[in-house]
């Protein structure tokens, strides 16, 4: 980065919004290494139209990251990557929180990229629909339709994985 302060209110809001981003995109991506490389990208475009962004980035900064999974998504469906060894399941033991993690980001990826987005965005996010709308550059309905049609795809998918999964006691829910 060029110095002179130019980028120093940047570098400040990375460094107090870059975890919250990093678990956005991680959720946008199939795997943490994903989630960062999209994050670094959604970085890497803000820069190039930094003279050009007014008020807080953030709103800019995860609508480029939205687009950014979405053109993902799409190009892993015409083109998919073979990596290698599959992954191995989960053993169910006392971190059954984490066979539940598992869980739903398979559960999402089950998703379409438009109904993940809104998902992700109304209810990781906590954005209102008029806010989700205008990250993802559609209509409220539009973010309506996505997030019911995907909550539907969710839950018939948990619900059919999760009958034979053991149930935490409340101790281990924490209530």
């Amino acid at each position: 980065m060029p110095n002179g302060g130019r980028y120093d209110d940047l570098a400040t809001f990375l460094e107090a919004r870059g975890d919250a981003l990093l678990r956005t995109a991680v959720l946008l991506a199939p795997g943490r290494e994903a989630g960062e490389d999209l994050l670094q990208d959604a970085v890497e475009r803000l820069l190039r139209k930094w003279h050009k962004v007014d008020g807080d980035p953030e709103g800019y900064l995860r609508r480029i990251m939205y687009n950014r999974a979405v053109d993902g998504w799409r190009s892993r469906a015409r083109r998919p990557e073979v990596l290698g060894l599959p992954v191995q399941a989960a053993v169910a033991d006392h971190t059954s929180w984490l066979d539940v993690r598992l869980v739903l980001m398979a559960a999402l990826e089950l998703l379409t990229p438009r109904q993940r987005a809104a998902v992700v965005a109304r209810h990781w996010e906590q954005l209102s629909e008029a806010e989700t709308a205008a990250a993802l550059g559609c209509s409220v309905s539009a973010v309506k339709a996505a997030t019911g049609r995907g909550l539907g795809v969710l839950r018939a998918t948990l619900t059919r994985d999760t009958e034979c999964a053991p149930k935490p006691s409340r101790e281990e829910a924490g209530l």
